[in-house]
């Protein structure tokens, strides 16, 4: 064969490679790219919009003037902006653990072949699943100071009734009770999914080997379950940051600020007050708080998790 026949050869050989790297990326990109367009818009751009809306004095009526770093130093003057921090980390503080655990012992409960077990799982998936306006108006009326029926019930066994949702030292815990109740069915579903992929072999063996309910919950079924539980503390955390709805439909923010959240503030100060670039630089102050809360959790369970 000649030098340009081989020549020939080796240039239709690449041609032919080349229009089928082509045609493989046309295909990826077909299925990636609308997945693509709507990250950069609903997500990247807003988000560099956001950014560059921080650093002004705008209404989102007018462009406004630049600020600098005004709105930043002003958050740190700003006594709602802090009673809103201290409200955040009180969900966080109550809700993180308490969801994790009644998630896991629910979702333990749950495991079990017995008469209507389908049922009893769909009434705790049930709350998370609702919508959260519907479940705001529905506990608004519950909670309410004088027609609710929590305060109705005390009335009946002659108690003292409860301002509950009015009261500035109960509005928050109410609330988290609420959140509680409606988000911790979705911690049951994953651990349940997580129980059942653990080997029934290993179960049967810690059992032979002597181990109890409680040595088996703690030393086979906990440990196996890690990964979801860092999972749902992660998600639990970003679910928390992001509590609004509840609010809204319920306390808007109040009494006296005593339940205004982070993401609730930030919607007062861009569609309430009209001060869209502070509104923005608190919600680039939840962002970094987020994204630490974050990296710490994963860096302290990945430390634990070497150490063990």
């Amino acid at each position: 064969m000649s030098a340009t026949t081989l020549g020939a050869t080796a240039s239709q050989h690449r041609r032919h490679k080349d229009r089928r790297k082509l045609g493989e990326n046309l295909a990826g990109w077909s299925f990636a790219g609308p997945a693509t367009l709507v990250i950069l818009g609903f997500s990247l751009i807003p988000m560099a919009w956001a950014l560059a809306l921080s650093f002004t004095d705008s209404d989102l009526m007018t462009p406004g003037r630049n600020v600098g770093l005004d709105n930043y130093k002003a958050l740190l003057e700003d006594p709602v902006f802090f009673q809103a921090l201290r409200n955040t980390g009180l969900l966080l503080v109550l809700y993180i653990p308490s969801s994790l655990v009644a998630g896991l012992l629910v979702a333990v409960l749950l495991n079990r072949k017995v008469r209507g077990i389908g049922f009893y799982r769909t009434c705790f998936l049930v709350p998370y699943v609702v919508s959260a306006t519907a479940t705001g108006l529905l506990m608004g009326f519950i909670f309410d100071r004088d027609f609710g029926l929590v305060n109705g019930f005390l009335a009946k066994l002659g108690l003292p009734l409860q301002g509950l949702l009015s009261s500035p030292s109960q509005a928050m815990f109410v609330l988290t009770a609420i959140f509680f109740w409606t988000r911790f069915g979705f911690a049951v579903v994953i651990y349940l999914a997580a129980i059942q992929e653990i080997s029934k072999e290993v179960l049967d063996a810690a059992a032979i080997d002597g181990a109890g309910p409680w040595a088996r919950f703690r030393h086979v079924i906990v440990p196996s379950v890690r990964p979801m539980t860092i999972f749902l503390t992660v998600w639990g955390v970003i679910d928390a940051l992001q509590f609004f709805d509840l609010v809204m439909t319920t306390t808007k923010g109040g009494p006296a600020n005593a339940t205004v959240t982070i993401v609730y503030y930030v919607w007062q100060l861009a569609f309430s007050f009209s001060t869209a670039g502070y509104g923005a630089a608190v919600a680039y102050a939840l962002f970094a708080g987020t994204l630490v809360l974050i990296v710490a959790g994963l860096l302290l369970t990945r430390r634990k998790g070497a150490a063990t």
